[in-house]
């Protein structure tokens, strides 16, 4: 896996790379957040929040603006305004510090299965890769949302959130079943981490109504009237 490290501390940077490495990664570390924003292609990223030059976070929103790369925050901060907010903005996972090179591999090999799309099988029948639901068009192969023919920039976990909804319109899908797929099987997270994701789908849609909340349940997509 070629991974880019953005991390400006050398005392946590060099042993993080010589960690990575032992576990047959290839690394690429860079100090600030600019040098991120031009390191070009890579399969993954693992986000310093306090950079020299940038804040994080500001660095995170850039990338999501063209790439859906997985990210990981690697951080000292813990508070959980600082998780939802980078969660929300596209971050596909959140570690503060000190955490184990042993953890971070793991959760990294988690995040590749998440985001991954299957790689064997037949490819999807022609009418199976857009899915339209009155104004609403999700291009599944090429991960583009569509309201009214304009494009709609979703974060990841956003659109894999949506989709899984539009899987079946009008249907309740209870809170667990999709902390469990959108996010991961036994997912222990901060309770407001889906109740946030939705808020932001439904801004950035254009109309609360595409999403209904069932209170206790869970939520459901609907056409709005």
């Amino acid at each position: 896996m070629k991974v880019l490290l953005v991390e400006d501390d050398d005392s946590i940077a060099e042993p993080l790379v010589d960690g990575l490495a032992r576990y047959g990664m290839t690394v690429r570390r860079v100090a600030t957040g600019a040098a991120a924003l031009a390191a070009g292609p890579t399969e993954m990223i693992l986000l310093d929040l306090g950079l020299p030059d940038m804040d994080g976070i500001e660095v995170c929103r850039a990338v999501r603006r063209t790439s859906a790369v997985p990210l990981i925050m690697l951080t000292a901060r813990g508070d959980e305004a600082d998780r939802v907010l980078g969660l929300g903005l596209g971050a596909d996972d959140y570690m503060a510090k000190p955490f184990s090179v042993r953890e971070l591999v793991a959760r990294m090999h988690a995040v590749g299965r998440r985001t991954r799309p299957p790689a064997d099988g037949p490819p999807p029948a022609r009418d199976d890769r857009v899915r339209t639901l009155g104004p609403l068009q999700l291009d599944l192969r090429a991960r583009e949302v569509r309201v009214r023919g304009e494009l709609v920039a979703l974060a990841p976990k956003e659109y894999d959130l949506l989709v899984h909804l539009a899987a079946d319109p009008g249907a309740i899908v209870a809170r667990r079943d999709i902390l469990e797929t959108v996010w991961e099987p036994n997912f222990f997270g901060r309770g407001k981490t889906l109740d946030f994701h939705v808020a932001s789908l439904r801004r950035k849609l254009g109309d609360p109504a595409w999403i209904e909340t069932r209170r206790g349940v869970g939520f459901r997509l609907v056409v709005p009237a």
